[in-house]
């Protein structure tokens, strides 16, 4: 492993985040950075800025490194704790909602 990112407490599902972090694996990260940029979901935002975060933590150990020698080897996208809050149900009850998060991580290697 070259250098590692992660983002923790994002608002989005890990459902939604995994549909965004799945077709990087194995992607250099020019080509992650540009699929990202191109996707039309919420959650392509906060992962490309945590690819180019994690890009940026290898350029600190090794400054000479391009994003087209480097490759995502492990993405992934754990649950966080949810946010559980309550919405008016019908015969006066109450409807829990919980709102999820997600703990993404991103490993790079050389390639």
């Amino acid at each position: 492993m070259l250098a590692k990112a992660s983002v923790r407490y994002l608002r989005i599902t890990p459902r939604k985040a995994g549909y965004m972090i799945t077709p990087l694996r194995q992607q250099t990260v020019a080509k992650a950075l540009a699929v990202l940029s191109a996707a039309n979901r919420r959650a392509a935002g906060p992962v490309a800025k945590l690819v180019a975060s994690a890009f940026a933590n290898a350029r600190q150990k090794q400054p000479e490194l391009r994003a087209e020698d480097v490759i995502i080897s492990r993405v992934f996208a754990n649950e966080g704790p949810r946010w559980k809050r309550f919405r008016a149900g019908g015969f006066g009850r109450a409807q829990r909602i919980l709102k999820r998060t997600t703990h993404i991580t991103v490993e790079l290697e050389k390639r």
